[in-house]
Protein backbone atom coordinates (compact mmCIF):
# COMPACT_ATOMS: atom_id res chain seq x y z
CA UNK A 1 0.00 0.00 0.00
CA UNK A 2 1.37 3.41 -0.76
CA UNK A 3 2.50 5.78 1.92
CA UNK A 4 0.95 8.99 2.81
CA UNK A 5 4.02 11.80 4.21
CA UNK A 6 2.73 14.45 6.60
CA UNK A 7 6.02 15.52 7.03
CA UNK A 8 9.75 14.92 8.52
CA UNK A 9 11.00 15.26 11.98
CA UNK A 10 14.12 14.40 14.05
CA UNK A 11 13.92 10.81 15.19
CA UNK A 12 13.77 12.74 19.00
CA UNK A 13 10.67 14.00 18.31
CA UNK A 14 8.37 13.46 21.16
CA UNK A 15 5.67 10.80 20.29
CA UNK A 16 2.68 11.88 18.53
CA UNK A 17 -1.11 11.72 20.44
CA UNK A 18 -2.02 8.06 20.47
CA UNK A 19 -4.79 7.42 17.70
CA UNK A 20 -4.36 10.61 15.80
CA UNK A 21 -6.30 10.27 12.43
CA UNK A 22 -5.16 11.62 9.24
CA UNK A 23 -6.27 11.52 5.35
CA UNK A 24 -9.12 9.23 4.05
CA UNK A 25 -12.45 8.51 5.39
CA UNK A 26 -12.24 6.36 7.24
CA UNK A 27 -9.19 8.33 8.85
CA UNK A 28 -6.38 6.80 8.61
CA UNK A 29 -3.70 6.29 12.03
CA UNK A 30 -1.12 8.36 12.14
CA UNK A 31 2.35 6.57 12.08
CA UNK A 32 5.95 7.03 12.46
CA UNK A 33 8.96 5.94 10.30
CA UNK A 34 12.45 6.30 11.86
CA UNK A 35 15.62 6.35 9.87
CA UNK A 36 18.79 6.99 11.83
CA UNK A 37 18.66 10.62 13.17
CA UNK A 38 15.49 11.63 11.44
CA UNK A 39 11.79 10.19 11.16
CA UNK A 40 8.79 10.79 8.83
CA UNK A 41 5.36 11.33 9.94
CA UNK A 42 3.06 8.73 7.79
CA UNK A 43 -0.11 6.99 7.26
CA UNK A 44 -1.38 4.68 4.70
CA UNK A 45 -2.85 6.58 1.27
CA UNK A 46 -6.44 6.36 1.03
CA UNK A 47 -6.94 5.57 -2.78
CA UNK A 48 -8.19 8.03 -5.06
CA UNK A 49 -6.83 11.32 -3.01
CA UNK A 50 -8.38 14.96 -3.66
CA UNK A 51 -7.94 17.96 -1.96
CA UNK A 52 -11.44 17.93 -0.03
CA UNK A 53 -11.67 20.12 2.47
CA UNK A 54 -11.59 17.52 5.63
CA UNK A 55 -8.77 15.87 4.47
CA UNK A 56 -6.68 19.18 4.06
CA UNK A 57 -8.01 19.97 7.49
CA UNK A 58 -6.57 16.48 8.44
CA UNK A 59 -3.54 17.09 6.70
CA UNK A 60 -2.93 20.48 8.52
CA UNK A 61 -3.89 18.86 11.99
CA UNK A 62 -1.15 16.26 12.18
CA UNK A 63 1.15 18.90 11.21
CA UNK A 64 -0.06 21.31 14.14
CA UNK A 65 0.39 18.39 16.06
CA UNK A 66 3.32 17.47 15.16
CA UNK A 67 4.45 21.12 15.40
CA UNK A 68 3.81 21.58 18.63
CA UNK A 69 5.82 19.31 20.24
CA UNK A 70 9.50 20.00 18.00
CA UNK A 71 10.13 21.47 14.89
CA UNK A 72 8.71 19.48 11.87
CA UNK A 73 9.18 19.62 7.63
CA UNK A 74 6.02 20.00 6.50
CA UNK A 75 5.24 18.34 3.30
CA UNK A 76 2.94 19.64 0.99
CA UNK A 77 -0.84 17.47 0.79
CA UNK A 78 -0.85 15.29 -1.44
CA UNK A 79 3.14 14.08 -0.91
CA UNK A 80 2.48 10.16 -1.43
CA UNK A 81 5.32 7.17 -1.84
CA UNK A 82 5.05 4.26 -3.20
CA UNK A 83 5.70 2.15 0.18
CA UNK A 84 7.86 2.75 3.75
CA UNK A 85 10.86 1.96 2.54
CA UNK A 86 10.73 4.12 -0.37
CA UNK A 87 10.31 6.82 2.80
CA UNK A 88 13.09 5.43 4.58
CA UNK A 89 15.49 5.35 2.06
CA UNK A 90 14.75 9.23 0.90
CA UNK A 91 15.84 9.59 4.79
CA UNK A 92 18.74 8.34 4.65
CA UNK A 93 19.73 9.62 1.02
CA UNK A 94 18.96 13.24 1.82
CA UNK A 95 19.96 13.29 5.57
CA UNK A 96 22.21 15.96 5.94
CA UNK A 97 19.82 18.14 3.93
CA UNK A 98 17.01 17.42 6.17
CA UNK A 99 18.86 17.80 9.46
CA UNK A 100 20.03 21.08 8.22
CA UNK A 101 16.45 22.40 7.70
CA UNK A 102 14.97 20.97 10.81
CA UNK A 103 17.97 23.50 12.81
CA UNK A 104 17.20 26.62 10.35
CA UNK A 105 13.31 26.17 11.28
CA UNK A 106 13.58 25.07 14.94
CA UNK A 107 11.37 27.22 16.79
CA UNK A 108 9.86 28.88 14.01
CA UNK A 109 6.34 29.29 11.86
CA UNK A 110 4.87 31.22 9.18
CA UNK A 111 2.31 33.45 8.80
CA UNK A 112 1.02 34.51 5.23
CA UNK A 113 -0.15 38.00 4.72
CA UNK A 114 -1.95 38.98 1.59
CA UNK A 115 -3.20 42.39 0.86
CA UNK A 116 -6.24 44.19 -1.14
CA UNK A 117 -6.97 47.56 -1.65
CA UNK A 118 -10.32 48.43 -0.63
CA UNK A 119 -11.69 49.53 -3.84
CA UNK A 120 -13.69 52.76 -2.47
CA UNK A 121 -11.02 54.10 0.21
CA UNK A 122 -8.24 54.06 -2.46
CA UNK A 123 -10.66 55.59 -5.42
CA UNK A 124 -10.30 58.53 -2.34
CA UNK A 125 -7.10 57.96 -1.78
CA UNK A 126 -5.64 58.62 -5.53
CA UNK A 127 -8.18 61.28 -5.89
CA UNK A 128 -6.77 63.50 -2.58
CA UNK A 129 -2.85 62.29 -3.87
CA UNK A 130 -3.33 63.40 -7.58
CA UNK A 131 -3.94 67.19 -8.43
CA UNK A 132 -4.39 66.19 -12.04
CA UNK A 133 -6.81 63.77 -11.83
CA UNK A 134 -8.81 65.98 -9.33
CA UNK A 135 -8.40 68.65 -12.21
CA UNK A 136 -9.91 66.26 -14.73
CA UNK A 137 -12.64 65.27 -13.15
CA UNK A 138 -13.82 69.05 -12.01
CA UNK A 139 -13.46 70.09 -15.69
CA UNK A 140 -15.56 66.84 -16.37
CA UNK A 141 -18.29 67.86 -13.87
CA UNK A 142 -18.85 71.15 -15.10
CA UNK A 143 -19.31 69.84 -18.79
CA UNK A 144 -22.19 67.92 -17.49
CA UNK A 145 -20.09 64.70 -17.30
CA UNK A 146 -17.44 65.32 -20.18
CA UNK A 147 -17.74 63.70 -23.77
CA UNK A 148 -16.51 59.70 -24.27
CA UNK A 149 -13.13 60.99 -24.61
CA UNK A 150 -12.91 63.30 -21.71
CA UNK A 151 -14.57 60.09 -19.56
CA UNK A 152 -12.38 57.49 -21.34
CA UNK A 153 -9.31 59.97 -20.06
CA UNK A 154 -10.21 60.04 -16.82
CA UNK A 155 -10.83 56.28 -16.62
CA UNK A 156 -7.14 55.51 -18.05
CA UNK A 157 -5.79 58.25 -15.12
CA UNK A 158 -7.56 56.47 -12.18
CA UNK A 159 -6.26 53.23 -13.31
CA UNK A 160 -2.75 54.06 -13.94
CA UNK A 161 -3.08 55.51 -10.59
CA UNK A 162 -4.23 52.78 -8.81
CA UNK A 163 -1.60 50.18 -10.41
CA UNK A 164 0.83 52.80 -9.21
CA UNK A 165 -1.00 52.58 -6.19
CA UNK A 166 -0.82 48.77 -5.76
CA UNK A 167 2.76 48.55 -6.59
CA UNK A 168 3.48 51.23 -3.53
CA UNK A 169 1.73 49.93 -1.30
CA UNK A 170 3.12 45.79 -2.00
CA UNK A 171 6.37 47.28 -1.54
CA UNK A 172 5.50 49.22 1.46
CA UNK A 173 3.93 46.09 3.04
CA UNK A 174 7.03 43.90 2.79
CA UNK A 175 9.06 46.96 3.66
CA UNK A 176 7.49 47.21 6.78
CA UNK A 177 6.87 43.25 7.71
CA UNK A 178 10.88 42.13 6.61
CA UNK A 179 12.49 44.08 9.32
CA UNK A 180 10.11 41.61 12.08
CA UNK A 181 10.74 38.28 10.64
CA UNK A 182 13.75 35.87 10.28
CA UNK A 183 12.99 35.30 5.97
CA UNK A 184 10.52 35.98 3.42
CA UNK A 185 8.81 33.81 0.69
CA UNK A 186 6.96 35.95 -2.05
CA UNK A 187 4.64 34.25 -3.44
CA UNK A 188 3.43 33.97 -7.12
CA UNK A 189 1.55 36.72 -8.57
CA UNK A 190 -2.26 37.02 -8.84
CA UNK A 191 -4.72 39.26 -9.60
CA UNK A 192 -6.76 38.81 -6.64
CA UNK A 193 -3.74 39.93 -4.56
CA UNK A 194 -1.47 43.73 -4.42
CA UNK A 195 0.80 41.64 -1.92
CA UNK A 196 1.13 37.30 -1.38
CA UNK A 197 4.25 37.41 0.91
CA UNK A 198 4.86 34.43 3.70
CA UNK A 199 7.26 35.31 6.64
CA UNK A 200 9.17 33.22 8.48
CA UNK A 201 8.56 34.73 12.06
CA UNK A 202 9.93 32.80 15.70
CA UNK A 203 7.14 31.19 17.98
CA UNK A 204 8.13 33.18 20.72
CA UNK A 205 7.95 36.68 18.70
CA UNK A 206 5.09 36.02 16.96
CA UNK A 207 3.05 39.08 19.18
CA UNK A 208 5.32 41.35 17.77
CA UNK A 209 4.86 40.33 14.38
CA UNK A 210 1.07 40.56 14.53
CA UNK A 211 1.37 44.09 16.20
CA UNK A 212 3.01 45.26 13.63
CA UNK A 213 0.69 43.73 11.10
CA UNK A 214 -1.84 45.66 12.86
CA UNK A 215 0.00 48.98 12.90
CA UNK A 216 0.59 48.68 8.96
CA UNK A 217 -3.41 48.19 9.03
CA UNK A 218 -4.13 51.36 11.04
CA UNK A 219 -1.74 53.71 9.41
CA UNK A 220 -3.30 52.35 5.77
CA UNK A 221 -6.72 51.80 5.90
CA UNK A 222 -7.18 51.58 1.82
CA UNK A 223 -5.35 47.85 2.60
CA UNK A 224 -7.06 45.15 3.48
CA UNK A 225 -4.78 42.80 4.97
CA UNK A 226 -5.05 39.09 5.30
CA UNK A 227 -3.20 37.00 7.69
CA UNK A 228 -3.47 33.19 8.01
CA UNK A 229 -0.90 31.90 10.57
CA UNK A 230 0.71 30.31 12.10
CA UNK A 231 0.90 27.68 10.13
CA UNK A 232 4.16 25.00 9.75
CA UNK A 233 6.61 26.67 7.63
CA UNK A 234 6.09 25.34 4.19
CA UNK A 235 7.45 27.96 2.27
CA UNK A 236 10.62 27.78 3.58
CA UNK A 237 11.09 23.98 3.11
CA UNK A 238 13.75 24.58 0.49
CA UNK A 239 14.70 21.73 -2.01
CA UNK A 240 17.67 19.35 -1.35
CA UNK A 241 19.00 18.19 -4.80
CA UNK A 242 16.78 16.69 -6.74
CA UNK A 243 13.08 17.88 -5.63
CA UNK A 244 11.09 21.08 -5.43
CA UNK A 245 10.25 22.60 -2.43
CA UNK A 246 7.88 20.69 0.06
CA UNK A 247 8.83 17.36 -1.85
CA UNK A 248 11.25 14.79 -1.25
CA UNK A 249 12.69 12.40 -3.90
CA UNK A 250 10.55 9.18 -4.63
CA UNK A 251 7.51 10.84 -3.49
CA UNK A 252 4.73 12.04 -5.86
CA UNK A 253 1.88 14.52 -5.05
CA UNK A 254 -2.07 13.38 -5.58
CA UNK A 255 -3.57 15.74 -8.22
CA UNK A 256 -4.44 18.69 -6.84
Amino acid sequence: MSTYVYGITAASHPGLPEGLGGVGDPAREVRVLKEGDLAAIVSDAPEGLRPKRRDLLAHQNVLSEAGAEGSVLPMRFGSVAPDDNTVTSVLAERADHYKERLRTLEGKVEYNVKATHDEEAVLHRVMSDNPEIRSVTEANRQAGGGSYEQRLRLGEMVVAAVKAREAEDAQEVQGTLEPVAEAISVGPESSGWLANISFLVPRDSASGFLEAVEQLRKSHPHLDLRVNGPLPPYSFVEPGPGGPAGTTVGIDHAEE
